[in-house]
């Protein structure tokens, strides 16, 4: 009878199945998980602050991974269904507005992927094509990745992020052997966030400028004071102050302050998914 029983017991140990690798590696992190370790110390923290402003700015979330392999894991047939699968497992990006954008780097592969949440156009996929050939890419290929990373993730924010975020169109690119620059569309967006953020600074500096409604001389001052503040659920309240230099005068003015971008605080995404948008890369 034993015999038996040990002979069966070594049948059923033949046909269990083998412990299967995970699917996709599981995050530490919401903004950096560098699993192939190849960003130093220092440059892994500045991405990680870089994308922990862009999130709290615009509520974008942007993740990297860098990988050794997809063989490590439960291989997808490409790059591009990794990716993808990967992006819905973590719930990259907030589910009301599916704008999280992946930076995956597969180092032994030698292959990488830009993958969009499903609220983002073909046009930015083809912004994210160029963003790869022209700023991941040739560093990968001099084995670079550190600086590959922080270039190519820069210009992603730069050029994707933050338009989307702004509702802008995707820039074109220029047609070959004439247009605009590359960069120029670039630098005009940069500009013009510049110029958004600074405007409320500009105008209570001209407020020096401007001639005192009571007795007519030059030298005003404006400044605000934020009273109630703002929320991710509602508005703050702030009141604009405007005073002359050289009388009594006195003027104050209401003004809303915009809702703030929910900061959060917990170990997950916010369920965003991507219907596989995005660009890939080899090298």
């Amino acid at each position: 009878m034993r015999p038996f029983l040990a002979l069966a017991a070594l049948f059923l140990l033949g046909w269990t199945e083998p412990a299967r690798a995970e699917v996709y590696p599981a995050h530490r992190d919401l903004f950096v998980n560098d699993l192939a370790d190849v960003l130093d110390q220092p440059a892994e923290d500045e991405m990680r602050a870089t994308l922990e402003t862009l999130s709290a700015e615009t509520g974008i979330e942007m993740t990297v991974l860098t990988i050794r392999s997809r063989d490590d894991y439960d291989a997808s047939p490409s790059i591009e269904a990794f990716a993808t699968g990967l992006f819905n497992d973590w719930g990259i990006g907030r589910a009301d507005r599916n704008d999280g954008i992946l930076v995956l780097v597969a180092t032994a592969d030698r292959e990488m992927r830009i993958e969009l949440g499903s609220a983002y156009d073909q046009g930015y996929d083809v912004l994210a094509e160029d963003i790869v050939s022209r700023f991941f890419l040739p560093d990968f290929r001099d084995g670079d990745f550190a600086r590959g990373i922080v270039a190519g993730t820069g210009e992603t924010i730069a050029r994707i992020a933050r338009p989307r975020a702004a509702r802008l169109p995707a820039e074109a690119l220029p047609t070959a052997g004439g247009g605009f620059p590359g960069w120029l569309p670039v630098l005009a967006i940069a500009l013009v966030g510049s110029l958004i953020a600074a405007r409320r600074r500009i105008g209570d500096m001209a407020a020096a400028l401007r001639r005192c409604p009571s007795c007519g001389r030059i030298g005003m001052r404006r400044g605000r004071e934020v009273i109630d503040a703002a929320t991710a659920e509602a508005e703050g309240r702030g009141v604009i102050r405007t005073s002359c230099r050289h009388c009594d005068f006195r003027d104050e003015r209401p003004y809303a302050v915009p809702y703030r971008t929910a900061s959060r605080k917990s170990d997950s995404f916010g369920g965003g998914r991507s219907s596989g948008g995005g660009a890939s890369g080899r090298w």
